[in-house]
């Protein structure tokens, strides 16, 4: 049974009543067609209404929904299932929360590193639900310099609610280890498309969120923090997480025009949870594309790209 959002109901309603007008032409043998085309044009209109008018809580919820595919799915799908997955960062362990390794995309070896959310109960669990320990970082930045040793480009889908806040974490350096994948990202001499496809939190995205190009899918967010801790330090409570998702301006649509992301990714017109294929597609035609503009690039270049892209942020005259 798909999982449909408040906002998402009309459409439920439309699709349910499609579906039965389909049976009573199956069970009555009455030519039902045009009224299943009516419907069906009622759909796409109402489609279309609702998600070119979202609110960015609206986004935030799309982002976390638990149909709406996860790094491996989008890994898997872009590769063909030509994908090897790498593991361990050398010194502690291997964190299921970031994944990495080797895949094929379209004849050419790209270094794949992501966060990634369990698919039920159980995978939640195992993989940390999606928030990365300091060992999973020193394990991304391990694949990146791996990816360098070889020249072979590197793309990182971001997905996390927050680098994990336990103190097991931070007795074993979580703030050093995010630091220093910013540090070092901004100094690798190969290509890096950092693309955020659901929850871009914190520093828990930025660990793995520098790079030439940083882009954002449609419906998806970045920002210091979630909405609803900022309206439990302002308000005293979650109440207020619809005003604080506007306020915090942290769509793709804010973000690219604040000048913090290069670009946005057009999902699927139901979205990516509706049309994972769809999104699987978007997103692999944008990296060729991106690809495409950053690999004549020579790296001493690339790397001065960036570490002025970064600089300029934040900065007002």
């Amino acid at each position: 049974m798909a999982t449909y959002l408040d906002f998402e109901e009309p459409l439920l309603e439309l699709e349910e009543q499609i579906e039965q007008t389909k049976e009573i032409g199956a069970s009555t043998e009455v030519d039902m067609d045009d009224k299943i085309k009516e419907l069906e044009k009622k759909l796409k209109a109402k489609t279309k209404e609702i998600f070119s008018n979202l609110t960015p809580w609206q986004r935030v919820q799309l982002s976390r929904h638990p149909e709406r595919p996860y790094t491996l799915a989008y890994i898997e799908a872009m590769t063909n299932g030509k994908f090897q997955e790498l593991h361990g960062d050398r010194g502690v362990k291997d964190d299921k929360a970031m994944v990495g390794g080797f895949g094929d995309l379209n004849g050419q070896t790209v270094m794949f590193i992501g966060q990634q959310k369990g698919v039920n109960t159980k995978m939640r669990q195992y993989r940390n639900f999606g928030m990365p320990n300091p060992e999973g970082y020193r394990k991304a930045l391990r694949l990146m310099k791996m990816a360098e040793k070889f020249n072979k480009p590197i793309v990182t889908l971001i997905d996390t609610p927050g680098a994990y806040p336990g103190l097991e974490a931070e007795e074993r350096g979580q703030g050093e280890a995010i630091a220093r994948n910013i540090y070092e990202m901004m100094r690798l001499k190969v290509p890096v498309i950092c693309i955020i496809i659901g929850e871009g939190a914190s520093g828990g995205a930025l660990g793995i969120g520098v790079g030439d190009k940083v882009v954002m899918m449609e419906n998806t967010w970045y920002s210091v923090i979630s909405p609803e801790s900022c309206s439990s330090i302002l308000w005293r409570s979650w109440e207020y997480k619809e005003v604080a998702a506007d306020a915090l301006k942290l769509t793709s649509v804010d973000m690219l025009k604040n000048k913090i992301i290069d670009d946005v990714i057009k999902e699927p017109a139901n979205g990516a949870h509706r049309d994972p294929e769809g999104a699987f597609n978007a997103v692999k035609k944008a990296i060729l594309g991106y690809l495409k503009e950053l690999e004549p690039i020579a790296p001493e270049k690339r790397i001065n790209d960036r570490i002025e892209k970064f600089n300029k942020m934040g900065v007002w005259k």
